[in-house]
């Protein structure tokens, strides 16, 4: 599968994904990717900075369009810390740290944000409003409680499984208690 191909692949899931959970402006979206996955690959053996930097233009096209925070998670050999913008760390109060990620400590989907990003920190943890995880890299801790499962129309990116998550705050009171809808 060629680079446009999952770039187009990326843009539909994510714009699906925003408009299913109404996620607004200022919200934010975390995405974590394989790009080894994503080209058939077992998880962190075969990364492609041409992949994620394809990946990344789409998502960035996308949540700067809706005026959505973008976080890329980390790999584990980061702690899967994320990659963001400073703008965002600063709204939300997140924990910055010192590191750069590179392809293999970090992932080539954070290295690709990390160069491309304006102003690009990194952050210790987040709790997003929704989620792609592209490639079963565990995105479950950045989100807020109490996320919602997404079908969406694309269930892989390239050869990756894509599983979507957008977030609502917990229903409390019981059987008695009425809910705004």
């Amino acid at each position: 599968m060629h680079t446009a191909e999952i770039a187009a692949q990326v843009t539909a899931a994510a714009q699906e994904l925003l408009q299913i959970g109404a996620v607004k402006a200022g919200q934010v979206l975390v995405v974590g990717c394989s790009t080894s996955e994503v080209i058939g690959d077992k998880i962190g053996t075969a990364g492609s900075m041409k992949v994620a930097e394809e990946m990344f233009a789409a998502l960035i096209k996308v949540t700067e369009a809706h005026g959505v925070f973008l976080a890329i998670q980390c790999c584990e050999h980061l702690n899967r810390a994320l990659v963001t913008t400073r703008d965002a760390a600063e709204k939300y109060g997140w924990q910055e740290v010192t590191v750069r990620p590179v392809q293999h400590a970090g992932g080539a989907m954070a290295t690709a944000a990390y160069e491309n990003f304006v102003e690009p920190i990194i952050v210790e943890a987040i709790s997003a409003h929704a989620g792609l995880d592209i490639g079963q890299t565990l995105i479950g801790m950045h989100l807020k409680r109490v996320a919602v499962p997404v079908r969406l129309s694309e269930s892989k990116i390239g050869e990756a499984v894509l599983t979507a998550a957008w977030t609502r705050p917990p229903l409390i009171g019981g059987e008695r208690a009425k809910y705004p809808r």
